[in-house]
């Protein structure tokens, strides 16, 4: 089998390296793939937003299944563009990816079909935004409507910040068309959590829950980032509260999306705030998470081909998944000025060092002269399983100790949330 894995961060390194798992897969592609995933897959120099060399790629190839990782492609509708051409592919189509590119859509949504989360308003003109935060005041949220890779939204504890955010994403356009509507929220008090689920459809089928750590700096510091870690399985997840998921979230959103005309087949990931008045949505994702699918993947026993072709057919309800004991923590080390502006081309030594059993997945690497060297703001994401939280934590940072490139840093609190609950 022949597989094609768009994308080329550590989502897609992680994707890459449980395929490759697979007895039924003979050779990998990954487009455009990085220094890491250079070393277990071909890499191929084609943009990820480039969904019409990637079809040419395929057909060309005779790729026998694409995974998409990343969400521009999704929104930009490959999956409706591939299955034109009788090619298989795995993610949602662009109608169904919306509930990731429109913010306001998937409010909206969930406002109709009375799926949990916060009260909102929708702007598409500045003013009226800046006139709604007078009125009502923070604590808020202010989101950018469409995709800003993980940074469009600011979380406003003061009216002052409020009204900048509104100039920031409407007036200052800092993400671009994604920020030609907002998105004004409820500030939401509790603990999040991540819940990546297969989707087939019908049947719904949640992975090992996760939780990121968004903001840059220790103790939820400092401005918001693609994410610096996750740990899976989180504890704040209990089979009470997976039910409670379940059955007023997830599968509500898949009919809600069937109902519309929006079929979802892929991986549907739900952010949830657990508040005091039970989970409610922050956010939906049309794909893996990036870091949560790290952790995530690296527990998943089953194989991953058996699984997105059963999705791919209908026949989920049917498939075994079955998932490690222990838990799995990852830590991304960033590049100096990350979430700003960095620089790249930072040698980066120590990998050979890294005790085994620790995964380093490549997020923003590129090979130069024979040296891997930086090419991202998140830059390598150092996985590890162990027995127990505590145990994977250690691990993971054992991994980072044996990494260094000039002006990187890291957390160094991944997974302490989960400690401090016991």
């Amino acid at each position: 089998m022949k597989i094609l894995v768009v994308g080329g961060g550590g989502r897609e390194h992680a994707l890459v390296w449980k395929l490759r798992q697979s007895p039924r897969v003979e050779q990998i592609f990954c487009a455009p793939g990085n220094a890491g995933i250079g070393s277990l897959a071909t890499c191929v120099n084609i943009p990820a937003e480039d969904i019409n060399g990637l079809l040419e790629f395929a057909k060309g190839e005779q790729i026998d299944l694409t995974v998409v990782g990343p969400e521009i492609p999704l929104t930009n509708g490959i999956v409706d563009l591939f299955q034109k051409e009788g090619l298989k592919i795995f993610g949602p189509s662009r109608a169904a990816a919306e509930i990731e590119g429109s913010k306001a859509m998937a409010k909206d949504l969930m406002a109709k079909y009375n799926i949990p989360t916060a009260r909102y308003a929708t702007f598409d003109k500045a003013e009226e935004a800046r006139e709604y935060v007078k009125k009502h005041g923070a604590p808020c949220v202010i989101k950018a409507d469409g995709l800003a890779a993980g940074k469009g939204v600011i979380v406003a504890m003061d009216d002052e910040t409020a009204l900048a955010a509104v100039d920031i994403i409407m007036a200052e356009r800092a993400f671009g068309r994604a920020g030609d509507k907002v998105v004004i929220e409820e500030f939401l008090q509790g603990e999040e959590v991540s819940v990546l689920a297969f989707v087939d459809g019908e049947t719904v089928v949640p992975m090992v829950a996760a939780q990121d750590h968004k903001r840059v700096g220790d103790n939820d510091t400092g401005p918001n980032t693609g994410g610096m870690g996750a740990y899976a399985p989180a504890p704040v997840y209990t089979p009470e509260l997976a039910e409670v998921v379940e059955r007023e979230v997830l599968y509500p959103t898949v009919r809600a999306l069937a109902a519309e005309g929006r079929h979802y087949r892929g991986v549907l990931y739900a952010g949830l705030m657990v508040t005091q008045e039970g989970p409610k949505v922050l956010e939906f994702n049309a794909r893996f998470g990036d870091p949560e699918t790290q952790p995530v993947l690296t527990l998943l026993e089953t194989d991953l081909v058996d699984i997105i072709e059963a999705i791919l057919e209908g026949r989920l309800a049917q498939q075994p998944i079955q998932w490690k004991e222990g838990a799995a923590v990852c830590v991304v080390m960033a590049a100096g000025g990350y979430p700003g502006k960095y620089e790249k081309g930072k040698e980066i030594k120590g990998l050979d060092q890294v005790p085994a059993g620790v995964e380093v997945f490549h997020a923003g690497t590129a090979r130069r002269e024979g040296k891997i060297v930086t090419a991202g703001g998140r830059v390598l994401g150092v996985t590890a399983t162990g027995k127990d939280i505590p145990d994977a934590i250690a691990r993971a940072y054992q991994g980072v100790a044996a990494i260094d490139f000039e002006g990187a840093h890291y957390r160094k609190d991944i997974g302490q949330r989960a400690i401090n609950r016991n």
